[in-house]
C-alpha cells in the first residue's frame, strides 16, 4: 500500500499540473485578421491628379470595396478581432483607406482612417430579404390557390 501512494502522488501531481496547463492555454487571445489595407510606401507611390484607376490597382492592388456610384472611389478595409474564450469577439483595430476619383477617373484624394482616430467604421452588409422565408415548398403553393385570377390568363 505504501508504494502505490508513492506511485501516485507523483502522478496525481502531473495530472493537476497539465489541468491547470490545459486551462491557462484555453483562456489565450486568438487574433484573426481579416481584409487587405495598403501600406504607406505602396500609397507613396501614387499621384493625387496623375494616377487613374487602372494604375491604382496594379500599383496597390484590387479595392476591398467600390462605391456604388460610378464617380465615387475604391476602399480598403482591415480588422483585427480577438477572440478570449467565451466572450464576444471585439474588434481591436480596423483601418480604412479610401481612394477618391473625379469625373475623369483621376486620383482626387487619398485618405486613411482607424479605430485610434476616434472614427469607428461601422461594416455592414445590405442584402435584399426574400418574401420566401419560413415557408415551406406546400405552404407556397396551398397559399397561391385563393390569389389565382383566370380573367388575367385570358387577356
Amino acid at each position: 500500500m505504501v508504494m502505490f501512494d508513492k506511485l501516485l502522488k507523483p502522478v496525481a501531481r502531473a495530472m493537476a499540473f497539465s489541468i491547470c496547463l490545459a486551462a491557462v492555454a484555453g483562456c489565450s487571445p486568438i487574433y484573426r485578421n481579416h481584409g487587405y489595407v495598403p501600406t504607406p510606401e505602396e500609397l507613396a507611390q501614387l499621384k493625387v491628379g496623375v494616377d487613374n484607376r487602372d494604375s491604382v490597382i496594379e500599383a496597390v492592388g484590387a479595392p476591398s470595396s467600390t462605391g456604388v456610384l460610378k464617380d465615387s472611389g475604391y476602399y480598403y478595409v482591415a480588422s483585427r478581432i480577438r477572440h478570449y474564450g467565451a466572450k464576444e469577439p471585439q474588434v481591436v483595430s480596423r483601418e480604412l483607406v479610401a481612394i477618391s476619383f473625379d469625373q475623369r477617373g483621376v486620383v482626387r484624394n487619398i485618405e486613411r482612417y482607424g479605430l485610434e482616430d476616434g472614427i469607428v467604421v461601422p461594416l455592414e452588409r445590405r442584402v435584399t430579404s426574400s418574401s420566401v422565408e419560413d415557408k415551406t415548398f406546400i405552404r407556397q403553393l396551398l397559399g397561391n390557390i385563393g390569389t389565382f385570377n383566370p380573367s388575367t390568363v385570358v387577356n
